[in-house]
This record gives C-alpha cells, sequence and structure tokens, in this order.
C-alpha cells in the first residue's frame, strides 16, 4: 500500500532543495517583484481580510485596516524603496594587523524560515515577517494560529495563488503541527507569541542551533507623571489599551499616576472610554475576546483581584467574548492582575508620590516589551529611560511605535530576542558574510620561520599596540 507523503516534511523538502539555487538567483529585482505580487494580493484581498477578522475576532472594520491591512503595505512599500541599499555590501575600514585588506560585509539570505505568528493580530504578525524574509532573499513556511480559523485560512489561500510552495507555503494546524515543523533543521525562526511559548521555540531551535527571532510580551507599564498633559495621556491610554480589545502585545499593562493628577486623570480616562465605547461590552467599536477560554479567564482575572481587596471603579461587565473595559484600583501583588500579563480590557491603577519605588518596581520584573511615559518635564523622563530597561519606549503616545518602520521592534530577555521592522527585519532574515581580500597584507613578513627580523618586528608591533 501507498504510503501517502508528510505535507510538512514535502514542503520544507521542497524548499531546502532550492536554498542554494535562490541565494544565487533572487536577485534585486525577483525580491522586488515578489513583494509587489504580495501587495497586489493583500489589496486584492482586502475585503476577505476585513470580513475574517470580524468572523474570528469581531473586529470593527477600522480596526481591522489600522492593525492587519495597512502595517502590511506599508512595511513593503518602505523595504522596496530602501532593499537595493539594504542588500549593497558595506565596506569596512581596515585594522592595523589588516592594513592592506579590504573588507566588506555581504548580506546573504539564512534559507529556509520559519514563520509562527499568533492570533491577536494574526494577519499582519504573519506578513510583516514575510515580507522581510522574502526582501532578504529567503524562503519561507508561514505557520499561521489555529484561534483565528478564518484569517488562517484567508492568509493560505491568498499565498497559495500568489508564491509557487518552494518559495512560500503556508501550514496550518495546531499545536501537534507546530512541534513536527520545530523539529526540522530550517536556517531561522522567527516566532511571535507568549514568553512561555517562545521558551519552547527557543529549546527547539537550539536542537538544529537553529537562529531565531523571538517577539514576545510581557506587562508593559505605563507612567503618568505630574506633569502630564492629561486630556493627551487619557486618549493615547483609552485608544492603546482597549483596541484589538487590549490583545495587543505592546498595550499598556498597567498604569502609575502621580497622586497630584490621579483624580482628575481618571475622570478625563472614564469619559474618554464612554465616549469610545459606551458603557457596556456590546459596543461596536470594541473587538472581541479571541474565544470563549480567554474571555473567562478576564472574568476570573476580576473575580481573583476583588476577592483579594481590589476596588473595580468601572466595570462594562461581560457578554460571551464581549468583555468591556475595567478599571481596577487598591492593586496589591498576591492578585493575579499584578502577576499576569493581562490580554485584555482589563487596566490596574497603581497611584504613586515617588518615582523611585516605581522604578525599582519596574526593574525587579521581567523586562517589558514597551515601556510608557506621559510627562512634560524632560528631566524626568530621561531619568525613567536612564535607570529602566524595555525593548521600546513610548513617549506621550502608546502601540504606535511598532508603526515606525525605521526604528527596531523588538524585546529584550523575556520580552523577546532579535528585532524586526525595516532594515532591522531584513538584517535578522539575513547572514552578515564577513569577506576579507588581500591586496597587499604585510604579514607574510611575520611567518615562520621567527628568526631575529621577525622578532624585532613583532616586538615593534606590540609596542605600538600596547
Amino acid at each position: 500500500m501507498l504510503q501517502t507523503p508528510d505535507p510538512i516534511l514535502a514542503a520544507f523538502t521542497a524548499q531546502k532543495s532550492l536554498a542554494a539555487q535562490r541565494r544565487a538567483s533572487f536577485g534585486l529585482s525577483e525580491r522586488r517583484a515578489a513583494l509587489d505580487r504580495l501587495a497586489a494580493a493583500i489589496r486584492a484581498h482586502e475585503a476577505a481580510l476585513i470580513q475574517a477578522l470580524q468572523d474570528d475576532l469581531g473586529r470593527p472594520e477600522a480596526e481591522a485596516i489600522l492593525l492587519d491591512y495597512l502595517p502590511v503595505l506599508a512595511e513593503i512599500r518602505h523595504t522596496r524603496r530602501h532593499l537595493r541599499s539594504w542588500m549593497r555590501p558595506r565596506r569596512v575600514a581596515s585594522t592595523l594587523a589588516t592594513f592592506g585588506a579590504s573588507g566588506r560585509i555581504i548580506p546573504q539570505p539564512r534559507g529556509v524560515c520559519l514563520i509562527i505568528s499568533p492570533w491577536n493580530v494574526p494577519f499582519a504578525l504573519a506578513l510583516s515577517p514575510l515580507v522581510s524574509a522574502l526582501a532578504a532573499g529567503n524562503s519561507a513556511i508561514l505557520k499561521p494560529s489555529e484561534l483565528t480559523p478564518a484569517t488562517s485560512a484567508l492568509i493560505a489561500r491568498m499565498i497559495a495563488q500568489t508564491f509557487p510552495p518552494d518559495l512560500v507555503t503556508v501550514i496550518e494546524g495546531d499545536k501537534e503541527v507546530a512541534e513536527r515543523l520545530l523539529a526540522l533543521p530550517f536556517d531561522h525562526i522567527f516566532f511571535t507569541g507568549s514568553p512561555a511559548v517562545g521558551k519552547i521555540v527557543m529549546a527547539a531551535a537550539a536542537r538544529n542551533l537553529t537562529s531565531v527571532t523571538l517577539e514576545l510580551g510581557g506587562k508593559s507599564p505605563t507612567i503618568i507623571g505630574p506633569d502630564a498633559d492629561l486630556k493627551q495621556a487619557a486618549d493615547w491610554i483609552a485608544f492603546g489599551k482597549f483596541v484589538n480589545a487590549g490583545q495587543v502585545c505592546i498595550s499598556p499593562d498597567h498604569l502609575f499616576v502621580h497622586d497630584s493628577v490621579k483624580d482628575r486623570f481618571l475622570t478625563l480616562l472614564r469619559a474618554r472610554i464612554a465616549r469610545a465605547y459606551g458603557s457596556g461590552p456590546a459596543s461596536p467599536h470594541l473587538s472581541r475576546i479571541v474565544s470563549d477560554r480567554h474571555a473567562a479567564s478576564m472574568t476570573e482575572l476580576l473575580t481573583d483581584a476583588r476577592a483579594k481587596g481590589a476596588q473595580v471603579t468601572l466595570d462594562h461587565g461581560a457578554q460571551g467574548r464581549a468583555v468591556g473595559p475595567a478599571l481596577i484600583e487598591a492593586i496589591t501583588p498576591e492578585m493575579r492582575l499584578d502577576q499576569e500579563e493581562i490580554f485584555g480590557p482589563l487596566l490596574p491603577i497603581l497611584p504613586y508620590s515617588d518615582l523611585g519605588p516605581v522604578i525599582d518596581r519596574i526593574n525587579a520584573r521581567d523586562k517589558p516589551l514597551a515601556l510608557y511615559i506621559f510627562d512634560r518635564d524632560p528631566s524626568r523622563i530621561d531619568r525613567i529611560l536612564a535607570e529602566t530597561t524595555s525593548g521600546g519606549v513610548g513617549i506621550n503616545l502608546t502601540v504606535v511605535q511598532y508603526t515606525q518602520s525605521n526604528l527596531p521592534f523588538g524585546g529584550v530577555n523575556s520580552s523577546g530576542l532579535g528585532a524586526s521592522n525595516g532594515i532591522h527585519g531584513f538584517r535578522a532574515f539575513s547572514h552578515e558574510r564577513a569577506v576579507l581580500r588581500n591586496r597587499f597584507l604585510a604579514l607574510p613578513l611575520l611567518f615562520p620561520p621567527y628568526g631575529p627580523r621577525t622578532l624585532r618586528l613583532i616586538r615593534l608591533i606590540k609596542r605600538i599596540l600596547g
């Protein structure tokens, strides 16, 4: 009886067999053409994408365009414009030891890449890494999330219509499919997801000594200083926290609000939430939680906080996967809200009078993917920047730092490894090959046999170099 071929192994083998040939033939024009085909496919599937995101996440059309559609097209445009210069070999200056030789760094494709994307921004976080992978000259296998089946199916259909499978292919499936993919010797793995799963991905990659880029998450803190523009802070925090119902890896996780402005700020924040989302959970402007299980976890977090003394000062309630904004005060360390990444529309408020303990608290925890500061005092902002570490920082804004293609996007330690966006994504999917060409190196004067003249030269060099 004939055995059915393993589609995962077949897809990987097809790409691997052409990796060397692609390295030689996939130049600037081919890469630009691939990016153009991807952009055209995205535009052609705009309506289908909006519907898929509505099916999976109840996402409003405006958020579908802002979070998933436009960022990929913007990344393609930026990448295409700068690709020639990114691909160009870079000359490096000679050192004393290599005087007489010319050095260059040549970016080379890594080869066959695996992209594992999450469910919260399921289209952009699958295709933005693909833009970088193609720009760097690689082939790729995409594994989208099974928790957003409509969007995953759309990605699979769109990619199959756009690219040959030996260049890009999509493998749909659950955790078992991801594990089988991770067992293969890819040349690079790009993973976006939780820190817990990131550790599993990194361990699997280590078995094949595969390089990784990990875009993870964490509890991104927000500090509101005594001199903050409070209306600006309320506007940006309401957007950054509740866009996609808080299911964004860089959304503000909790707020530190200075005592002197707390009451005024919370009044403005409640008003801004009411204007954006009304007073209940079923607002047409609010996305839904991705699954019943994840929605139930939001209720569990609130129940746990209440049982341990928290004050829920605003609660829009929940109806199934529709979970409304909530503001929680009197937070204590034993509450799950204070320990876990929330990833939903629940916002803890922590008052403070002295910035020092706030900085100490941030530094005592895992390094966050994002840190937000709302203040107009340059010295206070500079102090926070100098005394904390995070993947990125937003000053008087939230979330949109991800869209700045000239800035690296990535975490540090538990919030990520490596970076994406623009040239940083291109470099993540490239091997920077060092090439040193001899022109008139004098080093042979130091070759053995080591006679008196050779020793005198070596001693001279030692004195020069210290």
